[in-house]
């Protein structure tokens, strides 16, 4: 659990009330972005206010009221995905520098100069960056904004997303979850066996395949083929 002079707070109203929670502001970020963090590592009590500055707190009726539920996890989920994360400057700074320098990784990691076929030095991406005024949210992930980066520096250094087409054949014990997994990345083909098993082919950039196929393997105990077709 945060401590209450590094938390930050979250805020939500509807109907004329106000909801306020105290969160570790790295966890909330993480949280507001779509990732699942450990809800006790986030909060810095297991209170909602009306004032968080002053102590107040919301009624356990005005809570089921409004969303259907008094439990404080599910209810702390709602308030940081649906309302306002009060950052400081320096917090939002922090955080703006880690999406931007995890942009520029990915970036390296799946694209080449197409004159030599090289991949670009991390920091030739951010010096584009900076030179094409690149803006980043730091409310989506790295990997949301990594084609509209690569689109705006464009202009700025020659620059091409390598890509390779995989074939994953999955066994239907594993199936389910490997299959969520992999929805994530763009599906060219699909096959599922009487069995349930499950061939797919999909397109990745290139410098994702070998941990993309490490993942698969972790989430099949081994137990899967995989083959690059180009």
């Amino acid at each position: 659990m945060v401590s209450v002079d590094k938390a930050i707070i979250a805020r939500y109203e509807r109907g004329g009330h106000r909801f306020e929670i105290l969160v570790d502001p790295d966890l909330a970020w993480r949280l507001k972005r779509g990732e699942e963090v450990d809800m006790d590592d986030l909060l810095a009590s297991l209170e909602v206010y009306k004032d968080a500055k002053k102590g107040e707190r919301v009624s356990e009726e005005l809570l089921q009221k409004t969303f259907g539920t008094t439990d404080i996890y599910e209810i702390a989920k709602y308030i940081i995905r649906h309302g306002e994360v009060h950052l400081t400057t320096e917090q939002r700074r922090r955080m703006h520098d880690e999406v931007w320098n995890k942009i520029a990784h990915l970036i390296a990691r799946r694209a080449v100069d197409p004159r030599t076929g090289a991949p670009h030095p991390v920091q030739r991406i951010l010096n584009a960056m900076e030179q094409a005024k690149v803006h980043v949210d730091i409310f989506k992930t790295p990997e949301e904004q990594v084609q509209q980066v690569v689109d705006a520096i464009r202009k700025i250094i020659p620059i091409r997303m390598e890509t390779k087409k995989v074939q994953i054949i999955v066994p239907p014990q594993y199936t389910g979850k490997v299959y969520g997994h992999l929805k994530h990345y763009k599906i060219l083909r699909e096959n599922w066996g009487n069995d349930g098993s499950l061939s797919v082919v999909i397109e990745i950039p290139a410098g994702m395949v070998e941990d993309l196929l490490h993942e698969v393997a972790g989430l099949t105990h081994g137990d899967v083929q995989s083959k690059i077709l180009e």
